[in-house]
């Protein structure tokens, strides 16, 4: 099976002493523990960046970023910076492509790599915080520029890429969609929008490459931003021409699985049954019933396993220990091979 493989990761990783010092060590370690594990997509714990999504934005012509005025995190005091268009947005020079050769120059398995949605060009600053005149036009240049980037990573040998989108799950939450109004966006417009765009970047991907998006209500220091059932985008969401989606499950801020019987054919989820965000260990009961309760509304054979999000989003990372990481991955790796052998 490639991927998504039934036990799966969304990317990061918590980071290790020393990275700074010695960063392709702790990628090379890194990479040996997720194989040691059993791990058939294997990242590099997105050691390469400080954040999940700033580091490649801002290297975008025509993108900058700028202090964040809320919504803010559940408990956290600090904001990460959110980015803004301050010009022709264009992909004018290789952007990460080296971060992901190294990956793939240490592993024999499957080298999946992480980037932002294009959504995340868009959704926190909004129409105020882009510098075009005409939207129609940002968005056919953000979906050129994604195109050119994923073209790079093809070129690199990129199979498997991930695209991170908190866009989506962003808008199941009413007052994030106050929040749109007042950048001057019709938050019921979006989703369609979101999903046409990466509709045509990810229409252009090579044959071989699996790209999957994962779904996100905020992670950053354990916190979150955003509750609510997928149901207001689950349409639109799964109409973006993505091979998988990683979607979060893990508590009931994410709602019910109703919303997987929107599915299309053909397309894989991933389940995030099981929390980075908190050091409690999910028993195997409880996971194999959630995916059992998960399969009334799709095909068992179409579901995969992971945990909700990454374990350090941020360079800051999540409060829980490396050894409690762990274990959370051996766990989905213990309740795949039981669920699907």
């Amino acid at each position: 099976m490639g991927p998504p493989f039934r036990a799966d990761h969304v990317g990061s990783l918590l980071r290790p002493a020393g990275l700074k010092a010695d960063r392709h060590k702790a990628i090379r370690e890194v990479v040996a523990k997720q194989e040691s594990l059993g791990l058939e997509g294997i990242t590099d714990g997105e050691f390469s960046r400080e954040w999940w999504h700033l580091d490649f934005l801002k290297q975008l012509e025509g993108v900058a970023l700028r202090e964040n005025p809320g919504p803010r995190f559940a408990g956290s005091e600090e904001q990460p910076p959110i980015p803004i268009v301050t010009g022709k947005v264009r992909y004018a020079q290789p952007i990460m492509i080296d971060d992901f050769s190294f990956l793939k120059s240490v592993t024999k398995r499957t080298a999946k790599f992480t980037i932002p949605s294009p959504s995340m060009l868009h959704l926190r600053a909004g129409r105020a915080g882009i510098a075009y005149e005409d939207m129609d036009e940002f968005w056919h240049d953000a979906a050129a520029a994604y195109r050119a980037a994923i073209a790079a990573f093809a070129k690199a040998g990129c199979t498997y890429l991930q695209l991170d989108d908190v866009a989506f799950a962003y808008l199941c939450d009413p007052k994030i969609r106050e929040a749109c109004k007042k950048n001057g966006d019709d938050p019921a417009a979006l989703p369609g929008r979101y999903a046409r765009t990466i509709r045509e970047v990810v229409g252009a991907k090579p044959a071989g490459m699996t790209i999957a998006m994962h779904t996100c209500r905020g992670n950053f220091r354990s916190a979150w931003v955003a509750e609510g059932g997928y149901a207001p985008v689950a349409e639109a969401m799964f109409s973006s021409g993505v091979d998988a989606f990683f979607m979060e499950f893990d508590t009931s801020r994410a709602g019910g699985f109703e919303p997987l019987r929107f599915v299309p054919p053909g397309k894989k989820v991933v389940l995030g049954l099981v929390s980075s965000k908190t050091p409690q260990l999910e028993t195997v009961d409880f996971l194999i019933q959630r995916i059992q309760e998960a399969a009334r509304y799709m095909r068992l054979e179409d579901l995969c396993l992971s945990p909700q999000c990454g374990f350090s989003s941020t360079h800051h990372g999540n409060k829980l220990a490396p050894d409690e990481q762990w274990r959370k991955l051996e766990r989905v790796l213990e309740v795949a091979r039981e669920v699907w052998g």
